[in-house]
């Protein structure tokens, strides 16, 4: 169907069950993907109509780009905003290759003469890949197992009669099976007690490849299975290690937090935990033989028999595998959401800074920048031996250069620098301040190739230096030059799949890039490759004919530039500014495509009026616009070039430094948040240490998501409440009448969680679930992590009695059924059922340089 239809069809799309049952078998080769139906379902999802998303897909088809669709495409997609249109293509590419597996695998099981209408109906209500596989999974070609082995032997009909005569019946049928074969020994059946094995098998097999015990076993796992984790090695050892708290640890799979799931994969990789998923096994045998109608304890024998062997160790693995994709999308969300505000980090326009690279061996460097960032001068202090050098030299550049605010690294030596950066500003009675720079990643800039570009003649720490000054005056413009994953604003990152991380990342930042705007004449080819329409190739030929031809002077001039043709005009024009053009509508978010509308809107609004009802009605039949457009250009003709950056905090300026001596329990600080993550965030209070401040500090109600409250680059009035001289621990709050005392019962004792004993011994836990041959840890898993190795696991018998199968699960939810409907840079795919953090028990700060601030010391 031709995308133009899709509209006018979506707005008689029914949103009822996207994919009906059938009554009938199809015809195989008229099977084809129901694009309306994919729209329909998503439109749902998301709770928006058909249409909307149809025009969103149709835009995209046509090469638009998802930032130009949000703003510049609203009155076609009814005013979607930037996450609505990006989910919407997410989900119909994904939902389109979930389509296309659907006919691939029926195409599959109808070629091999076993698809029938019931088998057609799962495959039809299949919602996920992993359900699609599940139903394909009988009917690949694989190594033969010993119920295929049966089957050849001619045992099938002898499980039919297991199936449904008493023993007596299966008895006396038996000896009928017997059978001598000369030419192929192994399919003799020699006595009728290996007639009776070889059936059991048969119905063992069909017991493992049935979709719905599979997921009958999965869900009772869900809410009864249990994680354990043994440390490995003695005393010593555990002393050392950084998982100290799980070295013997155990929490129900329902509360399993997504942190701890990679901090736990993490430690196995390492080869420090021993992890063991427990089950009740017996509950789970009791539950599916309720399912079945058993007739004879053969039938309830291959039952135990299948469930132990084959169906409870693949559905452990695929619980483990489906808590490790969980845990890693979270982990990629949290990621995100934290680089999204850290570029949106305010910038210190016009202002020139003096920017310096902390270092003790070789000194610290110094680079001083214009209002613009340019490069003016440099010179290496020695603030350990050379102090007083260092507090002249300092001061001598800041007068120099009639330099503003010190941008100061905060890495090691920087408290140092800080404090021979004050001393230099109140002996000398400099004008200027100063403030601490994140300075994660400038080593790996200073080391790029871009930075060799930038800077060929400039020793690599120089570069540093200014990368650091820069940060400070357009932290979008320069953390654009290097890699999101060297930001150090996530947790695990190196645990995730590099992939997913990757693409969600170049995502945010392009998405960010686009909020703000660039500025066509200074903007670096790496800044400009996150540009709506342009490459990183196109973005190094804007800058080449900036270099040839000088500045450009218009939006226009952007199609003399080779390989920028109409289309991608269209998609850039509109996010690339001209400060200083002829045109002032080239300095704001008007396209070049409304010029003309926005002109004469222009001369209305100079005359100091609005746009009357009449005029709006002419101008909008003139030139085919509807309302939204027409709000939007005159707002933006009334306050141009809007910064979204502009209303958030600045950094903190400083003329003095502390240190953590100079601290008491039950002072105010004003601190910056640096990173937030799921136990709580870290805060910059303008000292060498970083504080903590944990989740159950931020608020005087419940909060389950620390982003609800903190996000990066928030500054804010926070209250010590602890002080750990020992370790230089500084824990935080935010509560109301705050006094530094700790409440009763908060924080006290050891946060780590008492290991539940299981009852049984391993080695017996073994021989119940099939394990005394090669064991579970050592099989091979359904997927690998993102180092290359697969997450394995292994299964332990835990007492019927300990079991809770009513109640439902909570922190550990299936990824395939939750939907991938998680906004772009919105933590939604958040665990909604999580139980509330007790005060007493660890909340997952394994890799939180503070976690021992929480502990009896």
């Amino acid at each position: 169907m031709e995308w133009a239809l899709y509209e006018d069809a979506c707005i008689l799309a029914s949103l009822c069950v996207p994919y009906p049952t059938m009554s009938q078998l199809p015809d195989i080769e008229e099977l084809k993907i129901d694009e309306i139906a994919i729209l329909a379902r998503i439109a749902e999802e998301l709770g928006v109509k058909a249409a909307q998303v149809s025009a969103v897909i149709s835009l995209s088809a046509e090469g638009c780009t998802v930032p130009f669709i949000s703003r510049y495409r609203k009155e076609r997609t009814g005013s979607l905003d930037e996450v609505q249109v990006r989910d919407s293509v997410h989900k119909f590419e994904s939902y389109k290759n979930l389509e296309e597996r659907r006919i691939e695998i029926t195409k599959g099981i109808a070629a091999l003469g076993k698809l029938d209408e019931t088998l057609y109906d799962n495959i039809l209500k299949a919602s996920a890949l992993s359900e699609l596989e599940d139903l394909w999974a009988p009917y690949k070609k694989k190594k033969k197992t010993r119920g295929m082995i049966a089957q050849e032997r001619g045992l099938g009909p002898l499980a039919e009669i297991m199936l449904s005569k008493d023993k007596a019946g299966v008895d006396a049928a038996a000896p009928e099976f017997l059978r001598q074969d000369e030419e192929t020994p192994e399919l003799s059946v020699a006595s009728a007690e290996e007639a009776i094995a070889g059936a059991k098998d048969i119905i063992a097999e069909r017991l493992s490849q049935d979709i719905e015990m599979r997921a009958t076993l999965k869900d009772w796992y869900r809410k009864t299975g249990t994680l354990v984790t043994k440390g490995i090695g003695d005393d010593a050892a555990k002393e050392k290690s950084t998982y100290q708290m799980y070295w013997d640890y155990s929490e129900p799979l329902a509360t399993l937090k997504s942190h701890r799931v990679l901090a736990v994969n993490r430690a196995e990789r390492e080869g420090a935990l021993d992890l063991t998923i427990a089950v009740d096994l017996e509950g789970a045998a009791a539950l599916l033989k309720s399912k079945a109608f058993i007739h004879n304890e053969y039938h309830e024998q291959a039952i135990e028999d299948g469930l132990q062997r084959l169906l409870s160790p693949a559905v452990v693995r695929e619980i483990r595998s489906d808590a490790t994709e969980y845990a890693e999308s979270h982990a990629i969300d949290v990621f995100s959401e934290n680089l999204k505000n850290l570029l949106m980090q305010p910038p210190l326009k016009g202002s020139r800074v003096l920017g310096i690279d902390p270092g003790i061996r070789t000194g610290s460097k110094c680079a001083a920048l214009d209002e613009t960032g340019k490069f003016l001068d440099y010179f290496v202090i020695n603030q350990e031996t050379k102090l007083e050098e260092a507090k002249k030299a300092i001061a001598a550049s800041v007068k120099k250069h009639k330099i503003e605010i010190i941008a100061v690294g905060n890495g090691t030596a920087s408290h140092e620098v800080q404090a021979a950066v004050a001393a230099s500003i109140e002996e000398n009675g400099l004008g200027c301040s100063f403030t601490a720079v994140d300075e994660d990643g400038a080593s790996v800039y200073s080391a790029s190739d871009m930075a060799r570009e930038e800077f060929p003649d400039l020793d690599l720490t120089i570069r540093g230096a200014i990368s650091i000054g820069r940060r400070l005056q357009d932290p979008l413009a320069e953390l654009v030059k290097i890699d999101p994953k060297s930001i150090g604003v996530g947790l695990y990152q190196h645990d995730v799949n590099q992939k997913k991380l990757t693409e969600r990342l170049d995502e945010v930042v392009g998405s960010v890039v686009n909020q703000v705007g660039v500025n066509l004449n200074t903007a670096s080819h790496a800044l400009l490759k996150y540009v709506s329409g342009i490459n990183f190739g196109l973005a190094r030929k804007i800058v080449k004919f900036r270099e040839e031809k000088g500045a450009i002077s218009s939006r226009a001039m952007l199609t003399q530039i080779p390989g920028l043709g109409e289309k991608t005009f269209e998609q850039c024009a509109g996010f690339l500014k001209i400060p200083g053009s002829d045109n002032e509508l080239d300095n704001s978010w008007v396209h070049p495509e409304n010029y003309a509308l926005a002109a004469e809107l222009l001369s209305i609004i100079k005359a100091g009026a609005d746009p009357s009802h009449e005029q709006r009605a002419a101008l909008k039949e003139k030139y085919s616009v509807g309302d939204t457009t027409l709000d939007d250009i005159i707002a933006e003709l009334k306050k141009p070039n809007r910064d979204p950056r502009e209303n958030l905090p600045p950094p903190i300026l400083q003329k003095g430094v502390l240190s953590f001596d100079d601290l008491k329990e039950g002072m105010k600080v004003t601190g910056k948040v640096k990173n937030v993550v799921d136990f709580g965030a870290f805060v910059d209070i303008g000292i060498k240490e970083s504080a903590l401040i944990h989740v159950s500090e931020l608020s005087d109600r419940f909060v389950r998501d620390p982003m609800e409250v903190l996000k990066v680059g928030d500054v804010k009035e926070f209250t010590i409440i602890s002080l750990d001289g020992a370790r230089k621990r500084i824990g935080l709050s935010l509560k109301q009448g705050s006094s530094g005392q700790r409440q009763e019962g908060r924080h006290q004792g050891d946060h780590r969680r008492e290991a539940r004993p299981i009852g049984l011994r391993e080695d017996d836990a073994r021989v119940r679930t099939g394990q005394t041959g090669k064991p579970l840890d050592e099989r091979q898993d359904s997927r690998q992590s993102s180092s290359g190795e697969r997450p394995q696991a292994k299964i332990r018998l835990r007492s019927k009695e300990s079991s809770t199968p009513e109640r439902e699960p909570r922190g550990l939810r299936d990824p395939e059924r939750r939907g991938r409907d998680g906004r772009d840079f919105e933590r939604k795919n958040r665990e909604p059922y999580a139980r509330p953090r007790q005060s007493r028990e660890d909340d997952g700060m394994t890799y939180n340089p503070f976690a021992d601030f929480f502990k009896k010391s």
